[in-house]
């Protein structure tokens, strides 16, 4: 059993008034907790739990139009927030500053066909795909275009067999996107510099909804060809080892736009859901050496440094055999998920 998230975009247009009403109220429970725990840390010296903010914010969910289920999340979501930065206190909340959000559990949450309906008022929704599973969570979002979202959390049976057959090793590139041990590679759109232009040219003439959506289309088109790409991958490969290799590093260096194309977390993320959903595995390989190391022999005879990233083919010197950069990568990176040698060679 796995949990999933649907998300459905409202399409009402009054929908935004009722939930902005309704999210401004979750900011107050938000901000109560901010001020009662940073006022109990400077007289107690002590953090207060989520069970104390239950009960200091008892009994006031009919006044702010919401349900008690409702507040007891905001207060254990603050908890959860707060526990692991060890802050006095977090950043407050406010319309302005704060996309809106709203959870509830499935008790207080009704699904009907294209409606939902929570605390009496019925929403209507986009239903791009029926809901499978049984739902335990959800919530109503808000992104920065001003838009609704429901976001519905099913527990689901996986599939009992795998569907793929293979064994993959995936290697993450900048040029393609990924690359597979079995000679498949992937390219990547350059979005950003694509919309770069049409990007500049809004901001200058300061057109803030232009360029909320702009980013908005990216985003989406980056997610949906991801999902295709990683659906596809999952379907026919029932192992999956993908590189360590780390997006945060790179992002600070003068690859920052290409490294953002490729979206290397939405791709480790995706792999390892949709894995799982389908009865495959999904694990991380080392990618040490993986490029300079000849899949055949195990010699570390490829081109290395800055001046050899321009090699994408080589000879091995001790063998004698050919190899493509990526793909010699990403047959490397399976080796080492599997934790089988190669000749005797041991696993880097």
């Amino acid at each position: 059993m796995s949990t999933l998230t649907y998300r459905y975009r409202l399409k009402d247009a009054t929908s935004g008034t009722h939930l902005r009403q309704r999210a401004g109220a979750i900011n107050d429970v938000w901000n109560y907790c901010n001020a009662v725990s940073l006022l109990a840390l400077r007289r107690a010296k002590t953090f207060l739990t989520a069970y104390a903010l239950h009960k200091l914010t008892a009994g006031t969910s009919k006044d702010l139009r919401l349900s008690a289920d409702t507040m007891q999340q905001v207060c254990t979501e603050y908890v959860t927030r707060r526990t692991p930065c060890k802050k006095s206190k977090l950043k407050w909340r406010s319309r302005t500053r704060s996309l809106g959000w709203i959870p509830c559990k499935a008790a207080y949450i009704r699904l009907h066909g294209d409606t939902v309906t929570y605390c009496g008022h019925r929403f209507r929704l986009w239903l791009s795909r029926p809901i499978a599973g049984v739902v335990k969570t959800g919530s109503f979002s808000q992104d920065a275009q001003g838009r609704w979202d429901v976001n519905v959390q099913c527990e689901g049976a996986d599939a009992a067999e795998p569907v793929g057959t293979l064994d993959l090793g995936m290697d993450l590139g900048l040029t393609y996107q990924l690359t597979c041990s079995d000679g498949v590679q992937y390219a990547r759109a350059n979005l950003t510099r694509k919309h770069a232009a049409a990007l500049a040219m809004a901001q200058r003439a300061h057109k803030k909804q232009r360029v909320k959506a702009m980013y908005a289309r990216i985003a989406h088109v980056r997610q949906d060809g991801a999902h295709q790409v990683m659906t596809a991958i999952a379907r026919r490969a029932k192992l999956i080892v993908i590189g360590d290799v780390s997006s945060t590093k790179l992002a600070k260096t003068s690859l920052t736009t290409s490294t953002y194309d490729a979206s290397w977390g939405i791709v480790r993320h995706q792999l390892h859901y949709k894995a799982i959903r389908l009865a495959g595995v999904c694990v991380d390989g080392n990618e040490k050496f993986s490029t300079v190391t000849g899949s055949d022999c195990g010699a570390r005879s490829g081109p290395s440094g800055l001046g050899g990233l321009e090699v994408r083919k080589w000879c091995c010197a001790v063998c004698g055999v050919s190899h493509e950069r990526d793909v010699n990568a990403a047959r490397n990176i399976l080796r080492t998920g599997r934790g089988t040698p190669i000749k005797g060679i041991p696993v880097l």
